[in-house]
């Protein structure tokens, strides 16, 4: 058995699904941002299998390092948001970022 095009995209389909469930059920700022970084490597996972069996060629790959710095800038960016919620409020609850803006 030959692992073709369209495993890859069922395993990245998969991903998605369930990062879109961890970021649509959550409170948890911790776990909204494990969604999204679920969701972009199922992008990742898509952009690699269709530079590998779509021709792309090496742009799929290169795009794929820009993906993952992207991530890497929004996790550290949303880590500082989390951190300064915890500290102003002592939870991690999405909700309560409300009150943030009084």
């Amino acid at each position: 058995m030959e692992i073709g095009l369209h495993h890859f995209l069922t395993v990245g389909a998969i991903l998605f699904g369930l990062g879109l469930f961890a970021m649509i059920t959550r409170r948890n700022a911790i776990l909204v941002l494990m969604g999204i970084e679920l969701i972009l490597n199922s992008a990742n996972i898509n952009l690699v299998a269709f530079s590998k069996f779509g021709g792309l060629g090496v742009d799929g790959q290169m795009i794929t390092i820009f993906v993952i710095i992207l991530a890497v800038a929004e996790a550290a960016v949303a880590l500082g948001i989390v951190l300064n919620l915890y500290n102003n409020f002592e939870t991690v609850d999405v909700d309560e970022a409300n009150l943030m803006k009084d």
